[in-house]
């Protein structure tokens, strides 16, 4: 399973700004930050860590209703944009993180102007947040997540064989994930070793 913990990140360059500004908490320059990056991008990931860091309150992004607020004023809502908002909501619990000097760390997989905000107060709260984009992983990411995920299931896997994967999966964390764990389960079912031929095989067979 995907580790939620900081020593489980893999550090690079689509995802290092959003990694540094969650590391940089309370001095953040925004009280509202948005993280905005495609499905797999680790936004989650960091959100995890940010929540547990600092005991945020989450709420859904649908129906935040009359929120309340831990001392520390911190707040999170994730996937923003991907279906109903509640505009009402969330202009109130921006209101309140600013009037208790909190933190509110939103997650999406769009740029807030791409969200279709109709309340005229909360789209211009949401202009004045910081927005940190997280990319999709380059090679080098993906490789040191792969290898990873290898890793934290005790699988020790030849750098041609990570290889081979990274130029093969779609360009996503989900994917990567995905693919370690069918890889996984076909070398215990085969009691085989992890190889470019087994890779292969379960790459084929997920294509179909």
């Amino acid at each position: 399973m995907e580790g939620f913990a900081p020593e489980d990140l893999v550090v690079g360059e689509t995802n290092r700004a959003a990694i540094e500004l969650i590391s940089r908490w309370p001095a953040w320059n925004s009280p509202v930050i948005v993280l905005a990056g495609p499905v797999g991008s680790g936004k989650s990931h960091l959100a995890s860590i940010w929540k547990h860091r600092t005991g945020a309150a989450e709420f859904d992004a649908c129906g935040v209703g009359e929120p309340v607020l831990p001392p520390s004023g911190a707040a999170l809502v994730e996937d923003l944009g991907a279906g109903a908002l509640d505009e009402t909501g969330l202009f109130h619990l921006i209101n309140q993180v600013r009037a208790l000097s909190g933190s509110l760390l939103l997650t999406s997989r769009n740029f807030p102007g791409a969200w279709g905000v109709e309340l005229d107060d909360l789209a211009s709260r949401l202009k004045s947040a910081t927005t940190v984009e997280i990319a999709e992983p380059d090679d080098a990411l993906l490789a040191g997540v792969i290898t990873k995920l290898f890793a934290d299931r005790q699988l020790e896997v030849a750098p041609h064989v990570v290889q081979f994967l990274v130029h093969r999966i779609d360009r996503s964390l989900a994917a990567a994930i995905r693919i370690v764990e069918q890889i996984d389960k076909l070398s215990l079912e085969k009691k085989s070793r992890i190889s470019r031929a087994l890779a292969a095989d379960v790459l084929a067979e997920l294509e179909r």
